[in-house]
């Protein structure tokens, strides 16, 4: 689905904000790079702020006009920062990557274009965009470096693609590893961990069985509190067998170190 989009930057000034753009898309799994009429393209300057993202230069395709840079396409979304006269369909970077994604899913060509560095997109090449993009950047400070906003459009792109495709993002896969974790101990396991807790506290001399006091009613209290879940327990009940064996002397020197 990646494959079917390409970023189109018309006439860049600056050959560091390609290869700038260039890291960008690499860091989504963007891989298409046209660019128009470059000012400066080749450039060591573009390579080293492409950070590793060499490939992406190496394949970029360079032509004249913005016409050539968007043969083959289904869908452009050009960007644009100025309320312009004639009313347009316009996206925010979200709906962005949610259409890109889903016309490239239909087989469609996409298109995401970036004007010049000084003064965008001109009404003429915004015409030739289906959809025109604005950042809702901060009006007090609304302008935007050419790769952060090559960056912004790009991450909507990669949220879009893996909910379409059905990855799972790493906030997903952390709430699924939770959910797994967080199964609660029963009764009896927990009574289990008392009596182990109260035997290791007398081990180490913390606890004295001839003047117990309230301790152990203390921290029934403290862990019936916290819902400790099994994960937490096995881990609880680890660090008591390791905490009897040190007292004890049991553990190898290596072992001690470890611990």
């Amino acid at each position: 689905m990646l494959e079917k989009i390409r970023v189109v930057l018309v006439n860049t000034s600056h050959p560091g904000n390609i290869g700038g753009a260039a890291r960008a898309m690499k860091n989504m799994g963007l891989s298409r790079l046209v660019l128009v009429d470059p000012v400066e393209f080749p450039s060591s300057e573009a390579v080293a702020r492409a950070s590793g993202a060499t490939d992406v230069l190496d394949s970029a395709q360079v032509v004249q006009t913005l016409e050539e840079a968007l043969v083959g396409c289904n869908v452009v979304l050009g960007t644009s920062a100025r309320d312009r006269r004639i009313p347009w369909p316009l996206l925010d970077p979200r709906e962005c990557g949610v259409t890109a994604c889903e016309q490239a899913a239909q087989g469609g060509e996409v298109a995401l274009v970036f004007g010049r560095e000084y003064a965008g997109l001109t009404n003429e090449e915004l015409q030739r965009c289906h959809y025109h993009v604005h950042i809702p950047s901060d009006p007090e400070f609304s302008s935007l470096n050419l790769a952060a906003a090559v960056q912004v459009l790009a991450y909507e792109v990669r949220m879009a693609w893996l909910a379409a495709s059905n990855q799972p993002t790493k906030q997903q896969k952390f709430e699924a590893t939770a959910v797994q974790s967080s199964q609660p101990v029963t009764a009896d396991e927990l009574e289990s961990f008392y009596a182990h807790l109260e035997q290791a506290l007398i081990e180490i001399r913390f606890l004295d069985p001839a003047k117990p006091r309230h301790l152990m009613s203390r921290l029934r209290r403290l862990y019936g509190r916290s819902q400790v879940s099994k994960l937490e327990m096995n881990i609880l009940r680890g660090i008591l067998t390791e905490t009897v064996k040190a007292a004890r002397g049991e553990l190898p020197a290596q072992e001690k170190a470890d611990v």
